[in-house]
């Protein structure tokens, strides 16, 4: 199957597998875990989090002749929901970044092993990864992308390259997180390899959607002042949405991957069956 049709029978075959119940149900074990720790992160560190962002702020003297700027025009009640609002956007990416390692940790594997029990019954694990090591590549990737997020940081006020810059990163390391962990433990480490150059544009391509579609929590801060009070239960509501996002882009990924490493086996043995009748 040609790479553009592959991504379009995955991508519908992603969508319904999405709606399932295993999928809905492992969506709530990350939001569990990253609940606990925004809520201990809002009860010892969201009062010295505001304080230390104000110090900065008063401290730097641009943001001083912006903030002078916001009383000589009558606007100085923002003071109040600057500060908190600087800190959510600060928080944002960890919270992306922290949203993608527990979904590529905690339901990735569970979902490549429910699509394999439906489609790819006959594809064999020929060598399995730790979970450490599947840990370790999902950090560095994550510390790569977030260090290219803090160096072109300042492009991000230009409007052109904010639209396609921080989608560009994302997808990028959606793609190396997703499709390492699609195969850690049904391909050798040189089917692992070939896959991943042989079909770096799609891959690359698929990572980039999903990494607009991570744009979508953000539509929840789109709703004014009252966010900046409820920035805890918005974070915690963001964690779900990207979740699920991010559960979808492993599903796209697994079909995907486990579809193209069936035909590349194929050509030194027999072709792996696909259940019929299953999606």
């Amino acid at each position: 199957m040609r790479p553009e049709l592959l991504m379009l029978d995955s991508l519908w075959r992603a969508l319904a597998y999405s709606l399932h119940p295993r999928v809905i149900k492992l969506s709530f074990m990350p939001l569990l875990l990253a609940g606990a720790v925004l809520g201990g992160l809002t009860w010892w560190g969201w009062a010295d989090g505001v304080a230390l962002v104000r110090h900065g702020l008063d401290t730097w003297s641009l943001s001083g002749a912006m903030l002078q700027w916001l009383d000589s025009v009558g606007l100085g009640g923002l003071r109040a929901a600057l500060v908190p609002l600087l800190l959510v956007l600060l928080a944002v990416p960890l919270v992306l970044i922290v949203c993608l390692l527990l979904v590529a940790n905690l339901m990735t594997p569970a979902m490549v092993k429910l699509v394999r029990q439906r489609r790819f019954a006959g594809i064999s694990s020929t060598q399995e990864t730790s979970w450490l090591r599947s840990l370790g590549w999902s950090l560095r990737t994550s510390l790569k992308a977030l260090a290219a997020m803090i160096v072109t940081a300042p492009l991000w006020f230009v409007p052109l390259v904010a639209m396609i810059l921080p989608p560009l990163i994302w997808g990028w390391l959606t793609y190396r997180v997703m499709a390492f962990d699609a195969l850690a433990d049904v391909a050798s480490a040189s089917e692992r390899e070939q896959l991943l150059t042989s079909h770096r544009s799609s891959l690359l391509i698929m990572g980039v959607v999903c990494g607009y579609l991570g744009a979508a929590p953000a539509a929840l801060w789109a709703l004014g002042a009252l966010t900046v009070y409820l920035a805890p239960l918005m974070l915690l509501a963001s964690v779900w949405i990207y979740t699920l996002v991010f559960a979808f882009s492993s599903l796209w990924f697994t079909h995907y991957l486990l579809s193209a490493l069936s035909t590349l086996r194929a050509t030194a043995t027999p072709v792996y069956p696909i259940t019929p009748g299953a999606i």
